[in-house]
């Protein structure tokens, strides 16, 4: 994932992204095009420059580059400098998220995009976005959210869950490519995020349903019902999680919350953003950013991590991350 669909306006977005920069910005027909953010001159920022029609031209020397990456315009000549075109990216919007293809565009798979179709807002539903950058690598930010019992201890503040997480049941399986980390907790009281729905004195049954697939990329979908009952009588609540690596010791956190109630009050908004936010920021980021600086530079196996049981998820991903880089270095080398 490079962004959200509206962080790519008129003067387009860079980001860095696997460690290279990367400049996402609109072409007249409204689609969404990505270049390498570097002049091959002097290496200048293409960001920085300004946009003719399509072209971006580069703001140093004035080289003007075509969406595809070719240098299209030479201000000191008639033709192009040798070795001047630059890496373009296969680029999809899709459910309002900017999908970045990092390999050669040709190649470009779009079935791997998993299917987020909750998250544009529509007559029933309202979706609040939130993005923060966290200078962990990404493998640990999916190894704290396929391992959902941290709530009870990190997320005090904000929407742990009383305790209901130690009268669940874990499981995890894999479908193909994609993972499923899933708690289920029956006949309990109704949690936070439910409890203006149900009487305090109700029992419930509550889920929390993790979908991983490679390489960071989830969706959780937080559900109360009844006791006994079916889940389309109660309510859920569908989220994105998705991480992608700036580098090696930085990730970008991208996240939403779907929401079926309220759906025109921007108080609900506000009050949703700021309880992630803090959540997201205050609780889950400091923890995992201090827990990656402990072991920041070495092998994860090699420091022998102590398994709980409930890890599982995370583990089982880091080992599917593992082969599919390796089947993929060993077709392209």
């Amino acid at each position: 994932m490079g962004g959200w669909a509206d962080e790519v306006g008129p003067a387009g977005l860079a980001r860095r992204i696997a460690d290279k920069p990367i400049f996402f910005f609109r072409l007249a027909d409204g689609s969404v095009a990505a270049l390498l953010d570097r002049c091959p001159h002097r290496f200048a920022p293409l960001s920085r420059g300004v946009r003719d029609g399509d072209r971006v031209v580069c703001g140093y020397h004035g080289l003007a580059f075509s969406a595809e990456g070719k240098c299209v315009y030479n201000p000191f000549s008639d033709r192009a400098p040798a070795g001047s075109d630059i890496p373009s990216y296969k680029v999809v919007v899709k459910d309002d998220i900017v999908w970045l293809w990092g390999g050669a565009p040709e190649r470009a798979d779009l079935t791997c995009i998993p299917d987020f179709s909750f998250i544009p807002d529509a007559s029933h539903s309202r979706t609040i976005r939130g993005y923060t950058l966290m200078r962990a690598n990404y493998e640990y930010g999916t190894d704290n959210l396929l391992d959902l019992s941290h709530i009870e201890f990190v997320h005090k503040g904000t929407f742990a869950g009383q305790g209901v997480i130690f009268a669940g049941q874990h499981s995890v399986k894999v479908d193909g490519k994609t993972l499923y980390s899933n708690w289920w907790m029956p006949n309990i009281s109704p949690p936070s995020m439910a409890q203006d729905v149900f009487p305090a004195d109700t029992r419930v049954d509550h889920w929390l349903d993790m979908r991983w697939n490679a390489p960071a990329t989830m969706r959780l979908n937080v559900g109360v019902t009844p006791h006994g009952a079916d889940r389309g009588a109660g309510l859920e609540i569908p989220q994105a999680h998705i991480l992608t690596p700036a580098d090696e010791d930085t990730t970008h956190y991208f996240w939403s919350s779907t929401r079926f109630h309220d759906l025109d009050s921007p108080d609900t908004d506000e009050m949703l953003r700021t309880m992630f936010a803090s959540a997201f920021d205050m609780e889950d980021k400091p923890i995992i950013e201090a827990a990656y600086a402990n072991v920041r530079g070495r092998d994860f196996w090699k420091e022998k991590p102590v398994s709980l049981g409930i890890d599982q998820g995370g583990t089982r991903a880091r080992r599917m991350l593992e082969r599919m880089i390796l089947q993929e270095n060993a077709v392209d080398p």
